[in-house]
């Protein structure tokens, strides 16, 4: 690699097994000259009453600065990506570039209803303001929350690992399905990809996380039914998609989405669900809670992908190569 500018590759506490690995994917790539990466060294002060205060333990100035940290509840999550950011820049960092393979609040991403908040754009602005000079994540809940930065956004796509995957099982008789009418989109990407037809769910909701009804649209009978989406928070449309699409003749319904928030009852319902296989990245680690039954959850990981986005960006070579869509 061959920059100006030192890189320095830093990690907030809810993401260091991921950036450990995207660092581990980065040695084996590099040069027999270059000097190996390794994870920068900083610490988190916590206060009694909650609060707290990362630092750096090492020299950050006019350094180019990766910090990693997906944005999962809690809100501390968050708030410790900023104070990071905040923290490199008073540092003299050179630049500070916030890597966030999940990128939470997404869902907020306009007025649904009269005065409700517009989570993405601000938490947007909070990032900017503390000082971030870019942004990378992976898919988005919606690709126009990047307008909402003035700074660049590098949006990539866990496509780049899933196509693969499913090619790896040779499905006959395959269809790609949309969970909603605003997966649509994504559904045809991976179906045009995999030169398979597309089936679209139809759904209703009472409430926030609270399913009315999914209506399949498409044909259904015989086929082995992939259900993409970006994220799977509580599983109720996931397994209500996958129980209409059984009842319509499916051989068999697998899922693909890239964020596993699983919340609340998500574990219990997806094991007690008609699907077959939940295969998910690592933008947000599981639970590590013996009791939650993970046997059809499958992990791929991003970090092959963060590791190749995240060098070239370094060394100011184009990613278009590592956008499939």
């Amino acid at each position: 690699m061959q920059s100006e500018q030192k890189m320095e590759i830093f990690a907030c506490r809810a993401s260091r097994d991921f950036a450990l690995k995207v660092i581990d994917e980065m040695n084996k790539d590099r040069k027999a000259d270059e000097p190996l990466i390794h994870l920068g060294s900083s610490e988190v002060t916590q206060f009694s009453d909650g609060e707290f205060q990362p630092s750096f333990t090492e020299s950050v100035r006019g350094a180019k600065v990766f910090i990693i940290q997906s944005t999962f509840p809690s809100a501390d999550n968050l708030m410790e990506l900023l104070l990071y950011i905040d923290a490199a820049k008073r540092a003299s960092a050179g630049s500070v570039a916030a890597v966030m393979p999940y990128f939470g609040w997404a869902r907020q991403d306009r007025k649904d209803r009269p005065r409700v908040s517009i989570g993405a754009k601000l938490v947007a602005n909070l990032l900017q303001v503390a000082g971030a000079d870019r942004v990378m994540t992976c898919d988005l809940h919606a690709d126009q929350i990047q307008g909402f930065f003035n700074t660049p956004v590098d949006h990539v796509y866990a496509s780049k690992v899933f196509i693969p995957y499913l090619k790896s099982l040779n499905l006959e008789n395959l269809a790609i399905a949309a969970p909603d009418m605003g997966g649509a989109k994504r559904a045809n990407s991976y179906a045009t990809a995999l030169a398979c037809p597309v089936i679209i769910c139809h759904k209703s909701r009472e409430k926030a996380n609270v399913v009315g009804s999914i209506t399949a649209i498409g044909d259904v009978q015989d086929k082995n039914v992939v259900i993409v989406d970006d994220m799977i928070d509580t599983a109720g449309t996931l397994c209500k998609a996958a129980e209409v699409l059984m009842g319509k003749g499916a051989r068999s319904v697998r899922a693909c989405a890239t964020h596993p928030v699983l919340s609340g009852p998500a574990y219990d319902r997806l094991a007690a669900s008609p699907i077959t296989e939940i295969v998910v990245t690592d933008s947000i680690p599981l639970s590590q809670d013996p009791a939650k039954d993970k046997s059809k959850i499958h992990v791929v990981s991003l970090t092959p992908v963060f590791a190749n986005v995240i060098r070239k960006v370094y060394c100011y070579q184009p990613i278009s190569p590592d956008f499939i869509f």
